[in-house]
């Protein structure tokens, strides 16, 4: 247990010793003259022995106080270099947290262009579904999915997380080549269906008109995120239920097709977060805007 005395009173000596002037040092620590005495006197009677003498209008140290000054301001030059070291760190460094999804089908693909805009900054991006303690500095943003309450924290919506199933264009004309016409949405039920144990399935067909008569059979394969699903459709391995904006390009590239036009939602969209504390940093206001204009564009 250190046994200091009150950091005001020492505080308010070192300053006064290193201006050698109480008004001096008032005005540098945004107190009246008379706080800064109060606390030198009080220190002093902690000490019990003088630390100054007063000569026409100048603080000059005892012998007690040139002793101490040099190590307390010493102390304090390297308390703030500490700080200062720590705020230099966090002003160069943007720390975006994002899901699995977002981060590998569109996120990923853009933030060198942000990056290469903003080359005074280091950008780092971590991925995980997991909730993250914003507030404690673990990360400067997040994007997360989900319905948008996060008490405590700012929420810019960004894209509606709806969703319809897609598939390789091969996975599908194979598909309506065994059939023998084109696919209907009750032709599901029966189909290879990546992920059928999501619930989400359930609303796509309701949506599409389908009334289900039985469960959806459980097998099948099964990955943990919209991102593996993505890809296990590309590669020819069934159906999969998938956001439309995240794919685009894949689609573009002739990768993935939808299978029907109907899409449907669970009310979830993908927000971005941050601490109301954090929003007017210049790294975390550059960033917000040109997330939002990207996501316009």
């Amino acid at each position: 247990m250190r046994r200091l005395p009150p950091l005001a009173a020492i505080r308010a000596f070192e300053a006064a010793g290193r201006t050698e002037n109480f008004t001096a040092a008032a005005a540098e620590l945004g107190m009246t003259q008379a706080a800064v005495s109060y606390q030198v006197k009080s220190l002093e009677e902690r000490l019990g022995a003088a630390l100054f003498k007063r000569e026409r209008g100048r603080a000059k140290l005892t012998p007690l106080g040139e002793r101490l000054l040099p190590a307390l301001t010493q102390a304090f030059d390297k308390i703030e270099a500490a700080f200062a070291s720590h705020k230099a760190e966090d002003e160069s460094l943007l720390t975006i947290t994002t899901t699995h999804t977002f981060a590998n089908t569109w996120l990923a693909w853009r933030l060198g262009g942000f990056q290469m805009q903003h080359m005074d900054l280091a950008v780092r991006m971590t991925t995980s579904n997991a909730i993250v303690d914003l507030h404690s500095g673990e990360a400067d943003v997040a994007i997360r999915a989900g319905l948008g309450h996060w008490p405590g924290l700012e929420t810019h919506k960004l894209i509606e997380a709806d969703f319809t199933p897609m598939a390789s264009p091969a996975c599908i004309e194979k598909y309506e080549g065994e059939l023998g016409r084109t696919l209907q949405p009750s032709d599901l039920v029966d189909l290879p269906l990546i992920g059928r144990q999501d619930e989400w399935w359930n609303l796509w067909l309701r949506a599409a008109g389908v009334s289900l008569d039985r469960p959806l059979p459980r097998g099948g394969i099964r990955l943990d995120n919209q991102a593996n699903e993505g890809h296990a459709a590309m590669a020819g391995l069934g159906i999969a239920l998938l956001t439309p904006f995240l794919w685009r390009g894949d689609v573009a590239a002739g990768r993935l097709r939808p299978v029907f036009d109907t899409t449907a939602t669970a009310g979830h969209a993908y927000w971005l977060v941050l601490p109301p504390e954090r929003r007017m940093l210049p790294k975390v206001k550059r960033f917000r805007e040109w997330l939002l204009q990207e996501i316009a564009a």
